[in-house]
């Protein structure tokens, strides 16, 4: 099987492939919205950093498996 980097590929290396999704961007604003009703000040601080601790590890996770896929495909289109 012989896989090629497509021009989406590339261009996902070179840009944040967070802020292109929108539903990402409007579930993150959903998130927001519904922190800021909570009237505990601490609690609303420690569950907002919580939750982006939780994104910047998910975000790290994504970035590392999209660098591996990366790899492999240069690997297997070098092999040809």
């Amino acid at each position: 099987m012989i896989l090629i980097k497509t021009k989406d590929m590339k261009n996902l290396e070179n840009k944040s492939w967070k802020a292109d999704g929108q539903k990402y961007l409007k579930e993150l604003q959903a998130f927001l919205d519904k922190a800021e009703n909570i009237e505990n000040e601490g609690l609303k601080k420690d569950i907002i950093f919580q939750m982006l601790k939780c994104d910047k590890e998910l975000t790290l996770l994504a970035e590392k498996k999209f660098k591996e896929f990366s790899t492999n495909i240069e690997e297997s289109t070098e092999d040809d």
